[in-house]
């Protein structure tokens, strides 16, 4: 009687002890394989974890995974809201435009065409767009670094790795903080250029001042008339506007091309060849894992041993039957 019930309840057992095993080997499988003894199978398993970071970092800025929109926000609502607020109307009133324009001409006022004062204007003008342009390379810097810490958190791989996560997080941000600075160098150098070199066509379209019934040859005191002051002004905020709008279309294209796509490029790029120089040890640090992780893997790894073992036995008993 009692082996009739054991060859009865064989199958029940058999169906549990399968189910267990599928089971151990679902979650050692989430852990993850332990880490190899060699420095060439450490250096392979860090460069894959990488690569899976980097994957999910270009997700989110490829519109895959949410947060790379934001990018966007800079470009089309912060960046041409700080450039109105420079208000060059205000900055080009009649008192600043005759305090420049007298400056510029000095003891020799450039009576047929007042070139200096125009340039010194139109500088001391675009020299504000500086600021709005440092302004939003910091903000899309500030939403790059904000998407470093969202793919690590995502990395399920790096969360078995806490000394390897860190790192990864700590190379990213400083190869972000060197594409910043490259994009602010490139970014001012647009302000320059614009404040250096004028668009001398957009001045010879503009009416001469003799035409509209000055006499160029008139005193100095003559040629700083309120009308005068008030044509230049208007000339120059013309000009500085035409060249604002340029800047609002090249300025976050330089970003763009400076940041984010060198951040889909090349992010990890100089941690990987510092990785390269890295012996078994310094490898191994890396590969650091957490305690709980390593005990949990070696008692599912027991457990699976044993629950193979009877499977085995079962089988042979069921097979000799």
């Amino acid at each position: 009687h009692l082996e009739t019930v054991i060859k009865a309840r064989i199958p029940g057992i058999q169906s549990l002890i399968n189910k267990s095993i599928a089971d151990l080997e679902s979650e050692l499988g989430r852990l993850g394989k332990p880490i190899a003894a060699d420095a060439g199978g450490k250096l392979y398993l860090i460069m894959e974890i990488c690569r899976i970071f980097d994957q999910i970092y270009k997700e989110h800025l490829d519109g895959v995974r949410p947060g790379g929109d934001k990018v966007y926000n800079v470009f089309d609502n912060q960046f041409p809201a700080a450039l109105k607020r420079l208000q060059f109307d205000k900055y080009l009133s009649m008192d600043n435009v005759r305090k420049l324009i007298t400056e510029a001409d000095g003891y020799q006022p450039h009576l047929i065409a007042p070139e200096q004062g125009y340039r010194r204007l139109i500088e001391s003008s675009l020299v504000c767009i500086k600021g709005p342009a440092e302004t939003a390379v910091d903000a899309v810097h500030s939403i790059l670094k904000e998407l470093v810490h969202k793919s690590v958190d995502e990395t399920v791989e790096l969360k078995q790795y806490p000394s390897l996560r860190m790192e990864v997080g700590s190379a990213a941000c400083e190869s972000l903080d060197r594409m910043r600075d490259e994009s602010k160098k490139a970014t001012l150098k647009l302000v320059d250029m614009e404040c250096c070199y004028l668009t001398v066509e957009f001045f010879r379209k503009l009416p001469q001042d003799i035409e509209k019934g000055g006499n160029p040859t008139h005193s100095i005191f003559d040629r700083y008339n309120d009308s005068y002051l008030r044509r230049v002004g208007t000339n120059v905020l013309s000009y500085v506007n035409m060249v604002c709008a340029g800047l609002r279309n090249s300025i976050p294209k330089s970003i763009v091309h400076c940041q984010v796509r060198e951040a889909k490029r090349s992010l990890l790029d100089h941690f990987f060849t510092e990785l390269g120089k890295k012996e078994s040890k310094a490898l191994a640090s890396l590969l650091n894992e957490d305690p709980a992780v390593m005990e949990r893997r070696t008692s599912l790894a027991k457990r699976l041993e044993l629950y193979r073992s009877a499977q085995a036995e079962i089988d042979a008993v069921a097979w000799a039957k």
